[in-house]
């Protein structure tokens, strides 16, 4: 019989596990201590319990980590790991230092049900969604994770469509008995999923950031097919109701399309949609992927559109780009992996 991951469980899970197995209930705050703040990999190191509850303990669980399946550096010294699940499956999570910051973009699904048209993971399809254990080895797992600074939802997957993973997620890294980190070291993606967006605004305090890519209804549609159910105005009037004025940041993500979303007409749009909200928007260069036709704005294009949306009031900024030379964006290695597993199977 497998053993069950204890990192992923609640405070409350572990109690139920120490009940369990007729352990005292301060056994629980134990175990956290020793798999979240002290990061150890095997229970036998648990050293302030007992020998015998130790060994107990180890008949059904384990700590749960498991290590990177495959590595590549950039020159800019991002660093993607590719992890294999329990279930077989890959995904990616990126380790993105920056002066005295260190990011992790870490993946909640593998693959993606949204099909988003510019996004490798979209093009894999839906495999699996990952469990708060999976979410949590990405962080516990990588080689510089005592170094991370803040943790991004970036990765593959939408966050709101697995929402329970996420908000378990959240409160492991957010609670006391857990990393103990601020909620605004942690910023949570998502294309704008209205059902899980509200529950994760009374729910969280993290910081939210919105793949927008057009402000109108129908480009954005081609780009993304679930604006047809979640329409961007819904979104931004659902964010209307909300307080970004204080501790929680609110950010828009627009990716770059040559021709395609980088007009003035564009420009004017946006600072008429964001008018009065407090956020900010982050310009990003289109990473050019295989099959996809897409083509990046130019750097003239990109500060032309800037200039004009900060003049608007709008604080907008040009995210640069890193780990091209890595398949950074996402998906691309996860792709990659899968089909060499494909043509080696055959």
């Amino acid at each position: 019989m497998r053993k069950q991951a204890l990192i992923g469980k609640s405070i409350d899970e572990l109690k139920e596990i120490a009940a369990e197995l007729s352990m005292p209930s301060f056994t629980a705050k134990q175990i956290a201590e020793w798999i979240y703040k002290k990061k150890i990999g095997s229970i036998d190191q648990m050293s302030n319990i007992s020998v015998k509850n130790r060994e107990i303990l180890s008949e059904k669980y384990e700590v749960g980590c498991y290590e990177p399946a495959h590595t590549e550096v950039s020159d800019d010294g991002t660093k993607k790991f590719l992890f294999k699940t329990e279930m077989g499956h890959y995904i990616e999570t990126v380790y993105i230092p920056d002066e005295d910051r260190a990011t992790l973009c870490v993946s909640i699904q593998v693959g993606c049900k949204m099909n988003c048209s510019f996004c490798m993971t979209g093009k894999q399809g839906f495999s699996a969604h990952l469990s708060p254990a999976d979410v949590i080895n990405q962080i516990l797992s990588v080689p510089d994770s005592d170094k991370l600074t803040n943790i991004v939802f970036m990765g593959m997957g939408e966050p709101m469509d697995n929402l329970l993973t996420l908000l378990k997620s959240l409160e492991i890294i957010t609670a006391n008995w857990g990393f103990a980190w601020s909620p605004r070291r942690i910023t949570v993606s998502t294309i704008g999923i209205l059902p899980g967006m509200k529950v994760f605004l009374e729910k969280s305090d993290c910081h939210l950031a919105i793949s927008l890519h057009s402000p109108f209804s129908e480009e954005r549609e081609k780009l993304i097919p679930m604006e047809k159910v979640y329409p961007i105005e819904k979104v931004i009037a659902e964010l209307r109701k909300h307080d970004f004025r204080h501790q929680r940041r609110l950010s828009f993500e627009y990716t770059m399309f040559d021709g395609l979303n980088d007009s003035i007409r564009h420009a004017v749009e946006l600072a008429k949609m964001l008018k009065g909200l407090d956020c900010r928007l982050n310009l990003i260069r289109f990473h050019e992927i295989p099959g996809i036709e897409l083509k990046s704005s130019s750097p003239e294009k990109m500060d032309f559109f800037r200039n004009y949306l900060n003049n608007n009031n709008i604080i907008t900024t040009i995210r640069r780009s890193r780990g091209e030379d890595v398949h950074a964006a996402c998906g691309m290695l996860s792709t990659k992996e899968k089909l060499q597993n494909h043509e080696g199977s055959h």
